[in-house]
């Protein structure tokens, strides 16, 4: 019994570390589609580059022999970054390759976001390569703090970090949403984009917001990840895009919380499913959960029932 406990206790910890990171690919689709109601499948893309922007900056700092800093510093350092560059990107893809289609059919939005995602994932195979980039980080995490034991459950310095940072930018961004101005408009414009503008909201600059602030989480996301099973590779970001999207459908699609907790309730059914089936099945358990919510809550579980218009 004691057994079965830990190692439940255990799947806890990863589900809420995963589930994190989930929650945080999650919210970059769920604000999107709120604001232009698309699906951007080249989130993931943007997940990608979030990890391959930390892969190069260690790298920098080892080829140039620079002192080697704290980890807590270098790894702050990673994560700024690749937050930024996958927020730059986002806002590149918003202005080239949705901003011109805004008015155009879903579908040309839809084939639009396909398109950046193949693109994006073949422009890294072609000058990265297929081989998988590797993150040597052990030497900068000093021995005593890799790993903590709190009673029969093991928590690595990584995944302590990983964990922390996922509250932190899920914290700092409801407070944004809910506290400032910038949030007052992105909900207006979320609710009803016209009424929005005629309020005299500039809703181009809420969507270049919505994209920058979803884009930045995306790549928070991936070099977490990264960084907690220390590689990255091109293809990534398909599999990551597919579970963000996951979660933010189960949580509801366009509502902020609902992508939360849709992040967090996945990463949790995946590792407790692992507890009690091969590793194999932990993805059937989450998708079947899923389609049980879809089916008897097809609004997700923090979604809004949307009436018919008669």
């Amino acid at each position: 019994m004691e057994d079965i406990f830990g190692q439940l206790s255990q799947q806890a910890i990863n589900g809420i570390t995963i589930g994190g990171v989930y929650a945080l690919i999650a919210i970059g689709y769920t604000m999107v589609y709120g604001v232009l109601s698309m699906l951007n499948f080249a989130h993931g893309e943007l997940y990608m580059i979030g990890g391959f922007t930390g892969w190069w900056v260690l790298q920098i700092f080892s080829i140039n022999h620079v002192p080697v800093m704290n980890a807590a510093l270098l790894i702050s350092l990673m994560i700024v970054l690749s937050m930024a560059v996958s927020a730059l990107l986002g806002l590149a893809i918003e202005r080239i390759a949705y901003r011109p289609l805004r008015k155009a059919p879903r579908m040309n939005l839809l084939l639009s976001s396909l398109g950046v995602s193949i693109f994006i994932q073949n422009f890294i195979l072609y000058f990265q390569g297929a081989k998988v980039k590797v993150f040597h980080i052990s030497h900068l995490i000093p021995e005593g703090i890799r790993t903590f034991h709190v009673g029969g459950v093991v928590i690595s310095f990584m995944r302590i970090i990983v964990i922390l940072a996922c509250f932190f930018l899920m914290v700092i961004l409801t407070l944004i949403i809910k506290k400032t101005n910038i949030g007052k408009s992105i909900r207006a414009t979320a609710q009803d984009i016209e009424a929005a503008a005629f309020m005299g909201i500039d809703t181009d600059k809420i969507i270049v917001i919505v994209f920058l602030i979803g884009s930045a989480l995306g790549g928070a996301a991936g070099i977490l990840v990264s960084l907690l099973f220390t590689q990255v590779d091109y293809y990534v970001g398909f599999q990551a895009g597919l579970k963000g999207f996951t979660a933010a459908v189960l949580g509801g699609i366009g509502s902020i919380p609902g992508a939360m907790a849709g992040g967090l309730l996945l990463g949790i059914c995946e590792a407790m499913a692992v507890t009690f089936f091969p590793s194999a099945y932990k993805d059937v358990v989450a998708f079947a959960i899923l389609i049980a919510v879809l089916i008897f809550r097809p609004q997700g579980l923090m979604g809004e029932r949307i009436r018919e218009k008669v």
